[in-house]
């Protein structure tokens, strides 16, 4: 098992230094109760990169995620770059690079619906009762990769994927469902796309190795429906790169708020970790963004690295917070802190234990209403 000593930090645009600020106050809280000695990396990516080096992923940066043991990352994304379709250097490029180069050709995202925020979801409650399932999204090929040409009166995205690039997403994925429910799902297009029949024809041979598992195939149109008429019917889901990034996205409004999504971005080096949400610009520097995808990444690392405990502390503290009303707006009316007063929360949680806290005095002090 990989020990964890070196942290990248990229707190990127808009919201993400507030919520990267929130989750650093947990690392920093489990590094001091359990004795741990990791350390962290600072460097820029995003919009904020193109500010200081004209360059959305720099060569400081790619250098500081090369020599870390995991890195996590706030958010991306500016509306300067976003409402201009000319700009020729973005901040998702570097977003896109970094997957490249770091390998990291498995995006995990876990879908887990809690009963006390389910009447936030736009679905029906009824519809939502169960609902815990994993997306696995390829991450390194596909048309996001794929060589693209612009002519003047036309344009054009080529999608190509391996069968070596779908077999190592595809064995993670089966590997997840054997310790879950047993059965995957894979979201394509095989009636209509050449590369949609090589994933299934990729898979469908890998099934053969795991015959515990149940595997189901459904047309990336149909898996969209599904989705939202019988989430709980799926237990892990694979897709390609862009199916998975528009699947996970759809799955994301059965939780009730984007701020409660965690990822985790894996390869056979590197693992990187972030909220599943934007930059957010309209709330950045208000203290009002939802830091609970960010500390949630948190824990999916620590898990990684084989540190159970310290993480069951952390999705331990979040179940309480969830119980007794402590977080940002956006998770409804009753819900009333502030980004850091929730980081603030979630640090004495795991510092002093929720068996020894005084729960009536510390649900008290932490009432303040934005």
């Amino acid at each position: 098992m990989k020990v964890l000593n070196k942290i990248t930090i990229l707190p990127g645009d808009g919201i993400g230094p507030e919520v990267i600020a929130q989750a650093i106050k947990v690392l920093d809280c489990i590094r001091n109760k359990y004795n741990h000695s990791w350390t962290y990396k600072f460097a820029d990516i995003g919009a904020i990169a193109i500010d200081n080096y004209d360059d959305p992923f720099p060569k400081e940066t790619e250098k500081a995620c090369l020599e870390s043991d995991a890195i996590l990352l706030g958010a991306i994304g500016d509306p300067k770059y976003d409402n201009d379709p000319s700009a020729k250097v973005r901040p998702e490029q570097g977003l896109l690079k970094m997957r490249k180069t770091l390998g990291l050709f498995s995006n995990v995202r876990p879908v887990r619906v809690n009963p006390k925020l389910s009447h936030l979801s736009p679905v029906k409650e009824d519809r939502l009762k169960g609902v815990d399932f994993v997306i696995f999204r390829e991450l390194t090929g596909g048309i996001y990769f794929g060589e693209k040409k612009r002519e003047k009166d036309s344009a054009s995205d080529l999608c190509l994927y391996t069968k070596k690039e779908i077999k190592r997403v595809a064995k993670l994925a089966y590997e997840m469902a054997q310790q879950r429910n047993s059965k995957l799902t894979l979201v394509d297009k095989a009636n209509v796309l050449e590369s949609s029949r090589l994933w299934r024809e990729v898979v469908n041979k890998m099934s053969e190795k795991y015959p515990d598992v149940q595997t189901e195939y459904l047309f990336v149109d149909n898996a969209a429906m599904q989705i939202i008429i019988n989430p709980a019917q799926f237990d892990v889901v694979l897709c390609s790169n862009l199916f998975g990034d528009i699947i996970s996205d759809e799955a994301s409004v059965l939780v009730g708020s984007l701020g409660l999504l965690p990822s985790a971005s894996r390869g056979k080096e590197h693992a990187l970790y972030e909220p599943v949400h934007g930059s957010y610009p309209q709330a950045a520097g208000k203290d009002i963004a939802n830091p609970f995808a960010t500390i949630l990444s948190v824990e999916m690392m620590l898990r990684d690295f084989g540190l159970t405990k310290e993480a069951d502390n952390i999705s331990k503290a979040f179940d309480f917070c969830i119980q007794n009303n402590i977080g940002t707006l956006d998770m409804g009316p009753d819900f009333k802190l502030s980004c850091n007063l929730v980081g603030d929360a979630m640090s004495i949680l795991i510092d002093e234990g929720i068996s020894k806290i005084r729960k009536d005095k510390f649900i008290q002090s932490f009432s303040t209403i934005i």
